[in-house]
């Protein structure tokens, strides 16, 4: 007579069984953290985008940064100790307004990047975890969609619906969608054949469960690198539109604004209107691109 060992059935009350142990997961996301933190040039980047943040968020409010008054009778002063950035045509200081000017671009393009990446991070999980058919209908009206240059498309909605800040975010964050949903896509399909997927569709869990609580937070590092870079071109985008005059209007101190205002006088020697709002510009841009590359290295890791 032979007799059979039991081995006990895991308890799905109990989440120790059920689920891997979330300490090493934690230990790990703590260690890449500290590894970006360590990064010259990422804390190089973090620290011109919370200087510019700073700048949108307090200069407005400071009574000794008025960006809006006129001085015509000190019209166009090279950068002085008085006036450390000069002043531009109608003589206004042109350090303050560019401090200033950091608001509406600060405010419009991370709004456009956290709409374009919601919109984009829900269609990605839908293509990549639901395939077939679907995913290829989607994925080829994506393509026709990015085919088209971004700043035509937004030239030709903001003539028909007229220039507004609602506008321009939401025309941007549109815009950004696709791009995003194609990489969320990407990283979709790796994920949907695991073991824990399965496990879940097993399990009788929803689709809609399955794309946002399973494998979402799996794909978590691609979204973050990419609404990283979307930021990047979201101010250049804002700024090209301002430039052209179809973005920020005036009296805005708006960085593409300014320097659609005074570029003219480059030509006369007041390279000053123009220049450091252009540095303005370059340096938000070159700074989030550094922090995207830097999370992108260690994401990899």
């Amino acid at each position: 007579m032979t007799s059979s060992v039991r081995l006990p059935l895991p308890d799905p009350n109990n989440a120790a069984e059920t689920s891997p142990m979330p300490e090493p997961v934690r230990v790990a996301s703590r260690h890449r953290w500290h590894q970006l933190l360590r990064r010259p040039s990422f804390q190089a980047g973090l620290v011109i985008v919370l200087f510019w943040g700073l700048c949108a968020l307090v200069a407005p409010m400071l009574p000794w940064l008025d960006a809006y008054c006129t001085d015509p009778m000190n019209a166009l002063l090279p950068p002085s100790f008085h006036h450390w950035f000069g002043t531009d045509q109608i003589g206004r200081d042109v350090f303050a307004r560019v401090l200033v000017g950091s608001r509406d671009i600060l405010t419009i393009a991370p709004l456009a990047t956290v709409i374009g990446t919601v919109l984009g991070t829900a269609l990605g999980l839908a293509l990549g975890y639901f395939g077939g058919r679907f995913d290829a209908i989607c994925s080829r009206v994506l393509d026709a969609i990015l085919a088209l240059p971004m700043i035509i498309v937004a030239l030709l909605a903001l003539t028909a619906l007229g220039p507004s800040n609602t506008t321009i975010v939401l025309i941007i964050g549109m815009s950004f969608a696709p791009i995003t949903a194609r990489t969320v896509r990407s990283a979709v399909l790796g994920e949907r054949s695991l073991d824990y997927v399965k496990s879940a569709q097993l399990r009788g869990e929803s689709s809609i469960y399955i794309m946002f609580v399973e494998i979402l937070p799996n794909v978590v590092a691609p979204i973050l690198v990419e609404a990283t870079v979307r930021l990047g071109y979201g101010i250049f985008a804002v700024a090209t539109l301002s430039f052209l005059g179809f973005g920020v209007q005036p009296p805005s101190p708006d960085w593409g604004l300014a320097m659609a205002n005074n570029y003219t006088l480059m030509a006369s020697g007041a390279w000053w209107t123009v220049a450091f709002n252009a540095i303005a510009i370059a340096s938000m841009v070159i700074a989030i691109h550094l922090l995207a590359d830097n999370v992108q290295e260690v994401s990899a890791q």
